[in-house]
């Protein structure tokens, strides 16, 4: 009989959860304690690796122009693919119109911190005071800049960082193994989150707000098969062996909702797909701030849907300019607790939209989390692998081994 792999018995845990919660509710609301700690293995990954890959990656290069290009590539391709997330998440709340129908109960706005959304405040918080205060808060984009610089000088001084470099690329392969021992606990941590989630809430987390859900739903399958698929044909990605690539770390994310806990398995199966060591640990990371494609289509769709139900007409031009905000809004904060929360009641605010729309959306928040967290975690990869063939990498089209990736740059 053949041995099920990792991604299988993530899916068994996934419909078991489902199942436990709904045949034993109490019980599972218990077992989200097992999805805490798989999240808590997680995020003790992200920093060291994060640290250790994009130092070898950039060292290895020996060209900070060279990294400038890439940068510059990444951030382009990132702008593009987030403005058509806009375009789509928009098009589909004015085609569906999910929030007709639904009265707003007016009454105290939900907690929201709206405080990290001004322009100041995302660029100051780019830039670490203390990169240890940044590794302890899991602070990505901080941790990305910081390294960035690191890795930089560790380029620009040669021979002499070469002690440096040979420990931070014997920590990257220690933490990959890391990785590996953390992800047997993924089918447990995945059945204990969901099992909690549908025990908490009941099947009809699965239903309330239906026509909402759906539509998110919708829009995010139409986003990844157009958008997604035209990129993969004109950039002559492999497909399958892409999937094969992805599936796993993209379970990880629609599963536990968190891009964090599919981030250490992204990592090593893009070096694994064939993209160079230097363009994953630059770019894959970085997206996590400026590529968040599956957030930015929710979040112009969650706009429009809480003007609908408080019966607010917004004219096109309206729209154009809310979704110009949006995608000046929606960069640099990564590291804020439910960011897109954030984000959203920022832009309520700005359209005098009432905020009070963000409690209705709250009841199947997480289950739309899920879609959206999974469809950035999918867009990232696939930057990597289209910064990768920018910069003239022959992708392998078949075999489903593993492949030394650095040896695949042109």
């Amino acid at each position: 009989m053949k041995r099920l792999s990792l991604t299988a018995w993530i899916l068994i845990a996934l419909v078991a959860g489902v199942a436990f919660g709904t045949a034993l509710p109490g019980p599972a609301k218990e077992l989200g304690i097992l999805g805490t700690i798989f999240l808590r293995l997680i995020k003790s990954i992200i920093a060291p690796l994060l640290f250790a890959t994009l130092v070898v990656g950039i060292a290895g290069t020996g060209s900070v122009k060279t990294m400038g290009r890439i940068g510059g590539k990444a951030i382009l391709y990132f702008e593009i693919v987030t403005t058509i997330a806009l375009f789509v998440g928009l098009g589909a709340a004015n085609l569906v119109q999910p929030g007709l129908g639904i009265e707003l109960t007016k009454g105290a706005a939900p907690a929201v911190d709206r405080s990290a959304t001004s322009l100041a405040q995302i660029l100051e918080h780019t830039f670490p005071t203390s990169i240890i205060d940044s590794m302890a808060r899991g602070d990505v984009l901080q941790i990305v800049v910081f390294t960035f610089l690191f890795g930089t000088a560790c380029a620009a001084i040669g021979i002499k960082a070469r002690p440096m470099v040979d420990f931070c690329e014997s920590l990257a392969q220690v933490m990959f193994k890391f990785t590996n021992y953390v992800m047997l606990f993924a089918p447990f941590g995945v059945f204990g989150a969901m099992a909690a989630t549908i025990g908490e809430h009941g099947l009809k987390v699965l239903f309330n707000l239906g026509k909402l859900v759906l539509t998110l739903y919708a829009a995010e399958a139409f986003f990844v098969v157009v958008v997604f698929g035209s990129v993969v044909a004109i950039v002559r990605i492999p497909a399958r062996r892409f999937i094969h690539y992805v599936k796993e770390p993209y379970l990880i994310a629609f599963s536990t909702a968190s891009s964090e806990a599919a981030l250490p398995r992204a990592l090593e199966n893009m070096e694994k797909f064939g993209v160079p060591k230097h363009i994953v640990s630059f770019v894959l990371p970085t997206g996590y701030s400026f590529n968040l494609d599956g957030s930015t289509l929710y979040l112009s769709l969650a706009a429009m849907f809480v003007a609908e139900a408080a019966g607010v007409h917004l004219p096109f031009g309206t729209q154009i300019i809310m979704m110009l905000t949006l995608m000046l809004t929606s960069k640099g904060v990564a590291g804020v607790p439910r960011a897109s929360l954030v984000i959203l009641a920022g832009t309520l605010g700005s359209f005098n939209l009432p905020i009070e729309g963000i409690a209705v959306i709250l009841g199947v928040d997480t289950l739309m989390d899920m879609a959206r967290t999974s469809v950035n975690l999918l867009g990232n990869c696939l930057a990597t692998a289209v910064v990768a063939r920018w910069e003239g990498v022959k992708l392998p089209e078949h075999g489903l081994e593993p492949v030394e990736a650095e040896a695949l740059a042109s």
